[in-house]
């Protein structure tokens, strides 16, 4: 595949994640941004330690003289993902409509990584399969969830201490 085809590869996956955001509903916004920083913090730490452990390499990347990881997935793709994800959660319905929603979203993560791993020049497993990429994107989803709902929680916690404290001093 040629170079300029690569490269307009990763312009349309920054214009499919930019357009995500017109997806996100505008009560769960607020969510959807802890989840995307988050997921950023998380994919950082992962995504340099997998490619200085020489397990994954990125031969054509944005920003190449400044990290080997790839910008466009681990900071926006990526994270854009996990923000419509927990924007969409399922979280009142049962636990193995839960366990699918995050089946869903990870295989459908894998199958593109899959793809892009034969057709492209963007990804290259050295020492990684398509399990581990499965396995890595579906712990992450989980560890951004936990976050947001303990996060989510706490705040409203916050919140709802603030009121009462609030109701009862205008009572005083």
């Amino acid at each position: 595949m040629s170079l300029l085809m690569q490269y307009g590869i990763i312009v349309s996956v920054w214009i499919l994640s930019l357009l995500l955001i017109l997806i996100i509903p505008r009560q769960k916004r607020r969510l959807a941004m802890v989840a995307f920083l988050f997921k950023q913090y998380i994919t950082c730490i992962f995504g340099h330690a997998v490619v200085e452990l020489k397990l994954l390499a990125y031969p054509v990347r944005e920003l190449a003289d400044v990290s080997r990881t790839s910008f466009t997935y681990e900071y926006m793709a990526y994270p854009m993902t996990c923000a419509v994800f927990n924007a969409y959660y399922p979280s009142h319905r049962s636990g193995w409509i839960q366990f699918g929603y995050y089946v869903l979203f990870t295989t459908v993560l894998t199958i593109v990584e899959v793809l892009l791993v034969q057709y492209t020049d963007l990804i290259r497993y050295v020492r990684w399969n398509w399990f581990w990429s499965w396995a890595t994107i579906f712990l992450t989803f989980l560890i951004t969830r936990v976050f947001c709902v303990v996060y989510f929680g706490t705040m409203t916690r916050v919140e709802a201490a603030k009121q009462k404290n609030a109701a009862s001093t205008t009572r005083s």
